[in-house]
């Protein structure tokens, strides 16, 4: 699973910022790493007074192989906050997909037949 940490010209990138995110992408999506191909995150300050609830937000997107992105974000008043918030709804999205991915395959794949009686 590729991490690609991309941020506006408001945050400054620098390692330490590297390491958390990658660590928090890492931990929060270990059990789906087998599916997801990359995991984009965008960082950014907003001043948009509708958003309330903080002037953090972090972006995140992770590329499943033949699927769509899934995206989710978060707004909070510390980046570390947006980034926890982001991956933790990323994360629930995933499972969200992917368990509805499997079910219709497995509902795809499934052949009813009619299996006559021996007393018939």
């Amino acid at each position: 699973m590729q991490i690609q940490i991309n941020t506006d010209n408001t945050i400054e990138r620098h390692e330490p910022l590297t390491r958390h995110v990658e660590s928090v992408v890492k931990e929060t999506l270990s059990r789906f790493s087998e599916h997801i191909t990359r995991v984009m995150v965008h960082l950014g300050e907003t001043n948009d007074s509708k958003s309330g609830s903080g002037d953090h937000r972090c972006l995140m997107e992770a590329r499943i192989e033949g699927h769509p992105p899934i995206a989710a974000s978060d707004h909070a008043a510390s980046l570390h906050q947006a980034i926890h918030g982001a991956a933790d709804k990323l994360k629930r999205s995933i499972d969200s997909t992917l368990g509805r991915i499997n079910d219709s395959a497995k509902g795809g794949n499934i052949v009813s037949e009619a299996v006559p009686e021996e007393n018939e």
